[in-house]
């Protein structure tokens, strides 16, 4: 069922953040600027930051931005100068159906078009952030976020987490709902195992996906659960991808100088290997102490039915449906992440159990699903009254209908 009947609707997506540096928002951002022309749409996203080589064309930037420390992470923002007035020309130039801005709290580019009689067509948000402690300069600057934050008409969180956070910066008129981010299910489910990264019989390989450097990705948790687990299975071998290996190393190092020789540094991996990853491991652990608002790797991880380890944040107890598809250990202790890891690695019927209810919840987040309940956001946004009376119409912005 299409919610919008046929249209074909110009969409303007703005990101927060800087597509140089790859992310959560980002990606989620480019893979549903694909979905929706995949179905026809017409897209243009804006980011700040400089363009590279294998940015889509539809990604536009500012071409400057500068780095922040938020949510336990480095975020790459434009909000000073000319940010306000590059956005705006954009929007007006961009002449749009639906503007969908992410996080618009974020004193970035997402934040700009909100000026009070701006919006010339509807305004639709989505709110990805979730925060251990409610910070205190959103706190501080609730009433000006409220204020405004009044101008959008439909509002998604990715998660409960996002949504316990949007609640704060959110009037009571703006229609909220969850919708998660989505995978390509098929994707991940149809990838191949990389022989070299596969395990065997009391040789397993256990994986870690992140940036190793940042606290909240759980690295140092593995890598102190790692003797334990050594001690029990001398011959496993941990494959870790991302950002961080020289962080990883030393922490490696502080721990025990002989783990490095049962760690294999991989990088920064493609999606096509990432796919690979999943599929060649015999457990994936997600070690991540907070900041978490949605388990974007855990889905990803079941799609392709590799079982996984997980600390029991909010985000991952949603997804993993309270560890009834994952195995969860205790947010933050090493001893209970080493305890879920070898219970995982020497059950090879849990493991079988795990893959395929898994592969299950994985459909739940698949794009085909996901990207229906954004469309039918973008229909109830198009056919709210608008300020004057009168629902929005988009032919009459473009033909005077």
């Amino acid at each position: 069922m299409d919610p919008l009947e046929g249209r074909h609707l110009r969409v303007g997506i703005i990101s927060p953040y800087s597509f140089e540096t790859p992310g959560g928002v980002q990606l989620h951002i480019r893979d549903f600027a694909q979905q929706l022309l995949k179905r026809g749409h017409q897209v243009q996203v804006l980011a700040p930051g400089r363009r590279t080589s294998d940015m889509p064309l539809w990604v536009q930037t500012t071409g400057s931005s500068f780095s922040v420390p938020y949510n336990g992470s480095v975020a790459n923002l434009s909000y000073f100068g000319s940010a306000g007035r590059v956005t705006r020309q954009w929007v007006r130039q961009g002449r749009f159906d639906i503007l969908h801005l992410h996080e618009p709290e974020v004193p970035s580019l997402s934040h700009k078009p909100l000026i009070k009689g701006f919006l010339q067509s509807p305004c639709v948000a989505t709110f990805h952030a979730s925060f251990d402690t409610y910070p205190l300069a959103m706190r501080l600057t609730q009433p000006y976020l409220r204020s405004r934050l009044s101008g959008i008409s439909q509002a998604i969180c990715v998660s409960r987490s996002a949504m316990q956070t949007a609640q704060h910066i959110l009037t009571d008129r703006t229609n909220t709902q969850i919708i998660p981010n989505g995978i390509d299910a098929g994707f991940f489910r149809d990838a191949a195992p990389k022989p070299a990264w596969q395990g065997r019989p009391g040789a397993p390989t256990i994986g870690f996906l992140g940036r190793m450097k940042e606290d909240r990705k759980g690295f140092r948790i593995l890598a102190q659960a790692a003797p334990t687990i050594l001690d029990a299975v001398p011959d496993a071998r941990f494959l870790c991808a991302g950002d961080g290996e020289a962080e990883g190393r030393r922490m490696l190092e502080e721990i025990d100088p002989g783990l490095l020789s049962h760690v294999t540094f991989l990088g920064r991996i493609s999606d096509d290997d990432k796919a690979a990853f999943y599929h060649s491991l015999t457990a994936y652990v997600a070690p991540q102490t907070g900041g978490e608002s949605f388990g974007i790797v855990l889905t990803e991880a079941m799609a392709a039915g590799c079982p996984i380890v997980a600390s029991d944040l909010q985000a991952f107890r949603d997804v993993s449906e309270e560890g009834t598809r994952a195995r969860l250990f205790t947010n933050g202790d090493p001893m209970d992440c080493a305890r879920a890891v070898l219970e995982l690695i020497g059950q090879d019927d849990t493991r079988r159990d795990l893959s395929r209810l898994g592969q299950e919840r994985a459909l739940d987040y698949d794009w085909d699903h996901v990207a229906e309940q954004v469309l039918e956001v973008y229909a109830q946004a198009l056919a709210e009254e608008a300020p004057g009376g009168r629902g929005w119409n988009p032919l009459k912005k473009h033909f005077g209908k």
